[in-house]
């Protein structure tokens, strides 16, 4: 059997498949015996092992927990994947993604478009072929930003699932994105989304003025452990943080911003009316 050799140097995919392979062969596994543990295809496998197909978040994730290297921050499959991605994300995100996948409870304010955990996969498109188009990505950029969000969202099926709780600026819901059909599909699961049992969605509509404690959109995170930690975007970079005196005037605003917002059935019942064309 003709083996592949890899030069862990020579890119990070090939570093990812060399410490796959340096790891199955020091359980004694064979590729069909790992793919068996992860539940992918042994062909899959291979193909990642040998640089020859690129790895997702979620088959990281399912590595790491086969391999005991969950939350290792220097040796994890996830770790990796992120350094894969570092090139065409915003500086920090790929480090907050690992945190969200992981988080207990999400919550997230957003302006303008819809957050990536509850995008369609058409509307994700539509924004990405919008950047393609502007110049500002590449369509390869453009194909990597859809499949991470469809990698994002599965960790609305983790069980147990996290608590997501989610206000909309009522211009998320206003803002045309693609064409009408994407953005009533979008609408739509929207009100899917709001109708689970561990989500919370409300829309701040435009009459609260200034009783919206926040003006840019913002992620606040509850880990496993109960530590906090927040996420906020610039226009070059993302900004994690992880000191609980910085994040807990944020957690108390999010709460203030939900006690004056609608109410997730009256904001649901905006969301259909604008499905039926109302103001």
């Amino acid at each position: 059997m003709n083996r592949k050799e890899l030069n862990p140097e020579s890119s990070p995919q090939a570093a990812y498949g060399a410490r796959l392979r340096e790891l199955r062969e020091g359980l004694g596994w064979t590729q069909q015996m790992m793919a068996d543990k992860v539940e992918y295809a042994s062909s899959h496998m291979s193909a990642v092992e040998t640089g020859r197909k690129l790895p997702t978040l979620r088959l990281s994730r399912r590595l790491d927990r086969v391999f005991g290297t969950l939350g290792s921050e220097e040796s994890s499959f996830e770790r990796k994947w992120r350094e894969m991605k570092q090139g065409s994300l915003l500086e920090g995100f790929p480090q907050f993604i690992g945190y969200e996948g992981r988080a207990a409870e999400v919550r997230l304010y957003e302006v303008g478009v819809m957050p990536g955990l509850l995008q369609t996969q058409e509307y994700a498109e539509a924004l990405a072929q919008s950047a393609v188009k502007r110049g500002a990505i590449t369509p390869e950029q453009a194909d990597e930003r859809v499949s991470l969000i469809a990698e994002r969202q599965t960790v609305l099926q983790r069980q147990p699932p996290p608590l997501v709780f989610v206000v909309l600026d009522e211009g998320c819901l206003r803002r045309p994105i693609g064409s009408p059909k994407v953005m009533d599909a979008q609408l739509a699961h929207l009100v899917e989304f709001a109708d689970l049992h561990n989500t919370v969605l409300q829309v701040a509509t435009f009459d609260m003025g200034g009783r919206r404690p926040f003006n840019l959109p913002i992620t606040l995170l509850t880990m496993p452990d109960r530590s906090l930690m927040s996420y906020a975007e610039s226009a070059q970079q993302g900004h994690l943080e992880r000191e609980s005196t910085s994040v807990l005037p944020l957690l108390t605003a999010y709460h203030q911003l939900q006690a004056e917002a609608p109410s997730q059935a009256a904001s649901v019942a905006l969301i259909n009316q604008l499905r039926k064309g109302s103001p």
